[in-house]
């Protein structure tokens, strides 16, 4: 089956930029011009990917975002920002986005940006970090890679993409300090301008969804002065 994209732009000389440049790399690609439209699309159709203008309208592209996320559309949503707009990148992350790109690009940037996405969230069978894991249970979390699903105590874990990627590239490292550059190399796949607050949002939102009490991680603890590690709780 054909990787089924969105692209939403309220440009129509950029929507059909993006739409003829993806469509020859291979993609199946959808538009739309609003955030209602978006939302609309987003909740009728399977999505692989999102390409979201921040600046669209109706609802602008975060509260598109953040609504996506609410309704657990777990979809990976690209973030398109002008250069000289406000834009909060970690906040953009907060909200659900997993990735961004601020305009101008060339089209052959973003169709790289899209492949390295897809990538990380291949669902083809090829080996990936997350399939380098079976099935695996440590103290009350359990994760299943291949399914790209996640547990706590038998209760379904609401993970995006990037935070799933990152749960299970720790527990590929169960034990080792990893610092937040060596995190943003391995999951985000490039350099993100040395801005290590993604790596801790993201952290935060898992300890958020695995930790019993995220005062006093079990899992994920914090390093002081290096990073993050990956531990087995202690027995109760």
């Amino acid at each position: 089956m054909a990787t089924r994209l969105l692209v939403v732009d309220d440009e129509e000389s950029i929507v059909t930029l993006l739409k003829y440049n993806l469509e020859q790399s291979g993609y199946t690609v959808d538009t739309a011009y609003d955030g209602v439209e978006a939302i609309r699309k987003a909740q009728q159709v399977k999505y692989d990917l999102i390409v979201l203008d921040l600046m669209i309208p109706e609802i602008d592209g975060l509260e598109v975002c953040r609504k996506i996320r609410t309704e657990k559309i777990q979809v990976p949503i690209l973030m398109l920002t002008a250069k000289d707009e406000e834009f909060d990148k970690v906040l953009g992350l907060e909200l659900g986005a997993d990735d961004y790109m601020t305009k101008p690009f060339s089209p052959r940037e973003l169709v790289a940006r899209v492949k390295a996405i897809m990538r990380r969230v291949d669902y083809s069978g090829q080996e990936t970090e997350m399939e380098k894991i079976e099935s695996k249970t440590i103290g009350h979390l359990t994760v299943y890679p291949e399914n790209y699903e996640a547990y706590v105590q038998e209760e379904a874990l609401e993970l995006t993409p990037k935070e799933f990627e990152l749960l299970v590239y720790l527990i590929n490292h169960k034990g080792r300090v990893l610092t937040r550059d060596q995190l943003l190399n391995a999951v985000w796949n490039y350099e993100f301008v040395g801005d290590t607050r993604i790596v801790d949002v993201h952290i935060s939102h898992l300890r958020e969804k695995i930790e019993p009490n995220t005062k006093k991680p079990v899992y994920i603890k914090t390093v002081r002065g290096l990073g993050y590690k990956f531990e087995e709780p202690a027995p109760a």
